[in-house]
């Protein structure tokens, strides 16, 4: 099945990653875009781009008649669908057969077998493989699935039987907690999925996710690739991915591949895929779903087997043969992935949207270390699609030796403008518990729950405040001979810390800043397009650092701060007010749980805004009335913006 110019119904990093392959091997590619990508990297990337819709993904990246027309446009004659979005929509999959393009991907059919959790999972039992018990059954009322929930005991997950990525599934530790995770479960199922079908499983407490990339092609040929460790998550989302697992040895890893490859035999499946299993802590493993596509995390496989793996789809989609055997595999050094999301690990992991100020990736490219990503200085990180934007990869002799690279290329390439998990990264790399390959699917989250110093946030030292005040107090003018000013104050705030500076201007170019009694010389030596060369008590160092009027974006390791002058004017809009509930970020108002003349009181839920695949919850800060509501479900709402108005009880206003 030959073809030579690719459609990729994908954005961002994966689109990138396509299309770099893609050119490798002499394809032409295209590249499609939503209102929101119109700027984006993808789309100059690609020989050719093509506007598919506004930017909500239902109205683009999730349009077939969109995306076929594209193609038809364009002249493509083969479709790759990256991942998330249509990747594993076998109606889409059909579509691109029927419009005479080749799917690069496995067949309809097996998209179906595998899509379907249940219908997978009941496969998977009648072709030998582990399952961990639950309940597959085609009853779905609550009363039916509470009842099972019950039979099978806790922990227990409720999953979509179409989901993945996290969605769609709930974890339940006792009885209470059953009906309003029904609820979610099938809400955001089908939000995402259009299927709000549900499943039970027994939750494997403390296991690790361990996962099996395989691939087939349509000569009869099955052979996996071996594991990778994505065991460090939160809220049943991958954060850091490994290859090889820390915890498998040459038997498990043979057991597990066998399970996996009869896994795809099953199902007739083609090209490449990936076999999830939960491993418990007698190291036995348990299947729990096959991914009908290429992988986030499947460039440390890259790593560690020396192959592309977009090469490999590429070359069965055009019906050529596995390259290798079963026993010309092979695995050596270690391989860590660590995923790069805008989004807040000490505000409960929530979503941020924003201008991308410094970006400089390059800095970062170490031996052994890579990069993908689909964002650029300048770009808009918008509410409708997943909050990860990168992806630093590094490949080492060992699992020391990848994890030292990695913190490095983190550190030497920091992301500002938006609040991001680098130094959470950074900081779980070397936390005693994956150090010591200990971690657990759930440890992060119980992590959050405990308040667990790695989820506080960093603050910076007062070096770093010192340096703040002498970037402001030379953009300002302080450039003066030395003695010949009077020493001044400059308030700084840093998140909820606020501090006065006294500077002292020094001479050309240096300034004396006395914090806490503390007297630091400070010099900057250069300051310009994102990065600071600056010395500080005669000790010179360089950091990424943007200045933008009263703000001071400032990278130092993998920590970034946001250190703004005070004005001596109070800003109203900051000014907290109980009685407007705001947005907490950019989204999509998917429930509201009041109308005007309600009584409600002091944290009770109000309404959902749910951005980049999370719901959060909007609640009253104070009893009263409920005096107007500023949404509709559906609608997009920006961060911040007012969407209830509460009167207060006559008593509070007293």
């Amino acid at each position: 099945m030959s073809f030579s110019k690719i459609l990729i119904a994908n954005r961002g990093e994966i689109a990138c990653r396509v299309i770099r392959t893609a050119r490798k091997l002499g394809y032409q590619t295209v590249a499609v875009y939503s209102d929101a990508d119109q700027a984006a990297p993808h789309v100059r990337l690609a020989d050719e781009a093509v506007h598919i819709g506004a930017s909500a993904a239902a109205d683009s990246y999730l349009n077939v008649p969109s995306l076929l027309d594209a193609a038809r446009k364009t002249g493509a004659d083969a479709v790759h669908p990256g991942y998330g979005f249509l990747s594993e929509n076998a109606g889409f999959a059909q579509a691109c057969i029927d419009a005479g393009l080749v799917f690069i991907g496995p067949p309809p059919s097996a998209m179906l077998a595998m899509g379907d959790k249940a219908l997978a999972k009941r496969r998977m039992l009648a072709a030998g493989v582990p399952c961990a018990p639950g309940y597959l059954g085609e009853e779905q009322d609550d009363a039916t699935l509470t009842q099972e929930a019950l039979k099978l005991g806790f922990p227990l997950l409720v999953k979509a039987v179409a989901g993945g990525g996290g969605r769609g599934m709930r974890l339940v530790r006792s009885a209470d907690e059953i009906a309003p995770a029904l609820a979610g479960a099938r809400r955001e199922a089908q939000s995402a999925f259009a299927d709000g079908t549900l499943m039970l499983e027994r939750l494997i407490d403390d296991g690790r996710h361990i996962e099996i990339q395989i691939f087939a092609d349509a000569h009869g040929n099955a052979i996996y690739l071996g594991e990778r460790d994505c065991t460090a998550q939160r809220r049943r989302q991958k954060v850091i991915e490994e290859a090889p697992s820390p915890v498998v040895n040459a038997g498990m890893r043979e057991a597990m591949g066998r399970d996996a490859v009869a896994a795809a035999l099953a199902v007739g499946y083609r090209g490449a895929g990936t076999v999830e299993f939960i491993v418990d802590g007698a190291l036995k493993h348990y299947f729990l779903e096959m991914n009908t596509r290429l992988q986030v995390e499947h460039p440390v496989t890259e790593m560690v087997t020396g192959f592309d793996l977009v090469e490999w789809q590429l070359m069965i989609a055009a019906g050529l043969p596995l390259p290798v055997a079963q026993d010309e595999v092979r695995i050596t050094g270690h391989a860590i992935e660590a995923r790069l999301y805008v989004e807040d690990p000490y505000a409960g992991f929530a979503p941020q949207t924003g201008s991308v100020r410094c970006w400089r990736p390059q800095q970062a490219l170490l031996e052994g270390v890579r990069i993908d990503h689909g964002i650029e200085e300048g770009s808009e990180v918008s509410p409708f699609y997943d909050p990860m934007v990168a992806k630093f990869i590094a490949y080492g002799r060992d699992r020391d030796d990848a994890i030292r690279r990695l913190r490095a290329a983190l550190a030497n390439a920091p992301l500002l403008g938006l609040r991001n998990n680098a130094r959470f990264l950074s900081d779980l790399l070397n936390h005693p518990a994956f150090r010591t390959a200990s971690m657990t699917t759930t440890l992060i989250d119980q992590w959050q729950e405990r308040f667990d110093p790695l989820l506080q946030r960093p603050l910076p030292d007062d070096a770093s405040w010192c340096l703040a005040a002498a970037a402001f107090a030379l953009q300002n003018g302080a450039n003066w001979r030395a003695d010949s000013v009077a020493a001044f104050d400059i308030p700084l705030r840093c998140d909820e810390d606020l501090r006065s500076l006294r500077v002292q201007p020094d001479r050309i170019g240096q300034v004396k800043v006395t914090l806490g009694g503390q007297t630091h010389r400070v010099r900057i030596l250069h300051f310009d397009a994102g990065e600071m060369q600056y010395e500080v008590d005669g000790v010179t160092r360089r950091a990424a650092a943007v200045m933008q009027q009263h703000e001071l974006h400032l990278a130092l390791g993998a920590a970034t701060f946001v250190f703004t002058e005070v004005s001596p004017f109070p800003d109203k809009s900051a000014l907290q007010d109980a009685t407007r509930a705001r947005s907490p970020v950019a989204g999509k108002v998917t429930q509201i749980l009041l109308t005007v003349g309600d009584r409600v009181q002091e944290g009770q839920a109000l309404l959902c805004v749910e951005a980049m695949k999370m719901e959060m919850w909007l609640s009253a800060q104070t009893a009263g009335t409920v005096s107007a509501v500023h949404a509709q479900v559906g609608e997009q709402v920006e961060s911040g913006a007012v969407l209830v108005e509460i009167e207060l009880d006559a008593k509070k206003e007293t």
